[in-house]
């Protein structure tokens, strides 16, 4: 696609109640980056998998490994990334530490993402 396969106004017409509008909405800078940050994370598709394989049930690195037919130390890998980004959160039972999806906003963002791609 390239840009002539864009629609364009026809005209340079400025609306400066938009603008500015939109420019007092808009976030510092600071936070886009984080945000953009985020979703980076989720532009990964062993990461994605290892989401939803949470957003189904709480699951242990053995379970996840053995469900997404990866070694537990590349799922190890990964959860160390979806917890820096605080996405999953773990809590230790016994000798295992079940991961879970971190919280209902986390849900949200799968849920969400899947309704779309299946519209």
């Amino acid at each position: 696609m390239g840009i002539r396969d864009v629609e364009q106004c026809e005209v340079n017409e400025v609306h400066p109640d938009k603008v500015s509008e939109v420019k007092l909405r808009m976030p510092e800078e600071d936070e886009l980056y984080d945000l953009a940050e985020l979703f980076k994370v989720f532009g990964d598709s062993t990461r994605i998998r290892i989401l939803f394989a949470l957003f189904e049930e709480e699951i242990c690195v053995c379970d996840l490994a053995e469900t997404l037919g990866m070694t537990q130390s590349a799922v190890s890998h990964q959860l160390k990334i979806l917890k820096q980004a605080k996405l999953v959160s773990g809590r230790r039972e016994g000798k295992q530490v079940i991961y879970f999806l971190a919280d209902e906003h986390v849900r949200t963002i799968i849920g969400t993402g899947l309704e779309h791609i299946e519209e």
